[in-house]
């Protein structure tokens, strides 16, 4: 519950009255997590055994990391951003909306490491290669007030540690 009360705070930092809002479902048939728009209502689904990988791994960044790119479909289906480029998939510009929350989240630089190797570690089959993820996820997370020195620590060839 503390996890998804930061998460929502961050959320409310960046959209403010015009919030997207999205229910939250477990589903351990679920091969992980997901957002599901049906009808115009957004649904983020989960296995709870892959969260509970993710939090053994990555502990409450990843997990934060993860709901926030998934909340970053519902943020670009409902709201703009001047970072986003025209030209970024769906899923880069997912990246770019967690970038923001993960900011707005006031991460510690050992925590943002754990969230950016979370997102390293656990990309759907449509994300792009990391290469071109952790530039849009840099671009959300700076352009919402991330400090760029919390976010490139501990990085080798464009990977977390």
């Amino acid at each position: 519950m503390q996890l998804a009360s930061r998460l929502n705070v961050a959320e409310k930092t960046i959209c403010a009255d015009h919030c997207p809002v999205v229910a939250l479902f477990r589903n351990p048939t679920a091969p992980n997590a997901a957002l599901i728009v049906n009808a115009g209502q957004a649904k983020l689904v989960y296995a709870p055994p892959f969260f509970a990988a993710v939090y053994a791994n990555f502990g409450d960044a990843g997990i934060l990391a993860l709901i926030a790119h998934e909340l970053g479909h519902a943020s670009d289906d409902s709201l703009g951003a001047v970072w986003i480029s025209s030209g970024w998939t769906p899923e880069l510009r997912a990246d770019s909306w967690a970038g923001c929350t993960l900011a707005r989240s006031n991460l510690s630089p050992s925590d943002m490491q754990a969230a950016l190797a979370a997102l390293a570690k656990y990309p759907s089959p449509s994300h792009p290669s990391w290469n071109l993820r952790l530039p849009a996820i840099r671009s959300g997370y700076t352009h919402c007030g991330g400090d760029a020195s919390n976010f490139g620590s501990g990085t080798r060839s464009g990977k977390p540690k």
